[in-house]
């Protein structure tokens, strides 16, 4: 679906990405992950259209940016940082807007706009004028927008920027449910919110491709084990013993029980390797229940710092 090879693009004399090369099939959605500063929003734009490379080659569902920019345009919908509204207009106008703008006739967009109103949970606000919406159905309404012609790629600029937790989970779920009809890619600098949302991260540093992979393979690549917390149901001194047992483990600590309830008990494990698997497997066999099993909110921390630090510090302000 996306062919990037070679990807460079410069301010005057400023180097803002690249060489940059990675690949995108079709469905997938795909977190570009980096700190402020490290390219992920001229990526997107290139993406988008919005910006040409300097060089490089970058071609969407086959299509060169540079050869076809307008056809490429009219397969890529796009949510910059800031969404691109009208105050003035109601949510249903602005999107029939959007949709004639994108080529759909007035039937056929008014048709879609039903639709999209539905997928973006927007019906309650739809014949609500825009400049009234909070933050969180304004980027409902940004992503309602990149998605109304139907586009094969979505682009999406730190779509949870500034959301409250609930509408965090909200996004997270709308953003899931793209895959059905779109490629999507995603830009933050929030781990945990990639990790949740996306099949693969592209780490990005300096405007260059680090790293890339699911969570678990950037973990498994990079920690070589780590901290894993646990939390069980049954006896505490027996589930100890068991996790002690498992190859690699080298410590289990029980820490401040991560949920209420009788028998509950959470380990934080520290190992050699990764050990989630064979932890729950010994548990089970031991008639303990597992209620959760997760890697240390620091150990991915630590996977991204370790990846996503520019290596002599340049570069930390503005994204470019």
């Amino acid at each position: 679906m996306i062919e990037i090879q070679a990807l460079t693009k410069y301010y005057g004399d400023r180097k803002a990405v690249g060489p940059l090369s990675f690949s995108i099939a079709k469905g997938e959605i795909v977190g570009l992950l980096g700190l402020n500063g490290a390219g992920k929003t001229t990526t997107l734009r290139v993406l988008a259209c919005d910006l040409l490379p300097s060089s490089g080659s970058v071609r969407i569902d086959g299509l060169d940016v540079v050869d076809s920019p307008d056809e490429v345009r009219a397969k890529v919908g796009y949510l910059p940082d800031h969404p691109p509204l009208y105050d003035e207009m109601t949510v249903q106008e602005y999107l029939v807007f959007a949709a004639r703008l994108r080529g759909l006739s007035l039937e056929d967009a008014e048709s879609r706009v039903k639709d999209v109103i539905v997928a973006t949970q927007l019906t309650g606000v739809r014949d609500d004028v825009i400049s009234m919406l909070s933050h969180g159905f304004r980027q409902r309404v940004g992503i309602a927008q990149a998605v109304v012609h139907r586009p094969a790629l979505v682009v999406l600029d730190e779509p949870i920027a500034g959301l409250d937790p609930v509408q965090i989970v909200e996004m997270r779920e709308l953003v899931r449910n793209l895959r059905h009809e779109h490629t999507t890619i995603i830009s933050s600098h929030i781990l945990s919110e990639i990790s949740e949302t996306c099949d693969r991260i592209l780490v990005i540093r300096e405007g260059e491709i680090v790293a890339s992979g699911t969570e678990a393979e950037l973990s498994n690549r990079l920690l070589e084990g780590g901290r894993t917390v646990l939390t069980v149901r049954g006896d505490a001194v027996q589930a100890k013993g068991l996790l002690t047992s498992v190859k690699g483990v080298r410590q289990v600590e029980a820490i401040e029980a991560a949920e209420p309830g009788a028998d509950v008990v959470t380990f934080q494990i520290d190992a050699e390797r990764d050990i989630r698997e064979d932890a729950c497997r010994a548990l089970i066999l031991g008639n303990i229940g597992v209620l959760e099993v997760s890697r240390s909110e620091r150990e991915l921390e630590s996977i991204f710092l370790r990846l996503a630090k520019p290596q002599d510090g340049a570069r930390s302000q503005g994204d470019a």
